[in-house]
């Protein structure tokens, strides 16, 4: 019988499924994703996170972005949506968790996303032929 106990205390160190629900139905959120961070590039946006204006200041003067810990965005799933949605997770201790759908101007500020609109030094004409499930030669003709 102490055996068993011992298996029984092992299996409650695992760590438990994070407590992240719907800001809407209260339900559990699956996450479908992976997290992508957040980082500060101007010191408004540290100020709006509690720091000091000559803190802010001078922290965006020696770095060009400053990483925010505790906070990204992820996709989850809500079974009573039965959709996927992106959310701005903010971690408040080891777990309480406060989500947000993520608004436009954050993707700005996450780390390894691509951007929707595409890379700004590729022209048009490239994005068009990059675009193309299979090259079919309309656009040029090749003398034999």
């Amino acid at each position: 019988m102490v055996e068993l106990q011992k298996r029984c205390d092992r299996n409650r160190k695992r760590p438990k499924r994070r407590s992240i629900y719907c800001p809407i139905h209260g339900c559990h959120l699956d996450s479908v994703s992976q997290k992508y961070s957040l980082f500060a590039d101007r010191a408004g946006q540290l100020r709006e996170r509690g720091m000091s204006r000559q803190n802010a200041l001078m922290l965006v003067a020696a770095k060009t972005a400053v990483s925010l810990a505790g906070e990204w965005l992820e996709a989850f799933w809500c079974d009573q949506c039965q959709a996927t949605k992106w959310y701005h997770v903010q971690k408040r201790d080891n777990q309480t968790y406060y989500v947000t759908v993520a608004p436009m101007e954050l993707w700005q500020q996450a780390i390894g996303v691509i951007d929707p609109k595409g890379n700004p030094s590729v022209g048009e004409f490239t994005r068009t032929q990059a675009k193309m499930v299979s090259y079919q030669g309309g656009d040029f003709q090749f003398l034999g």
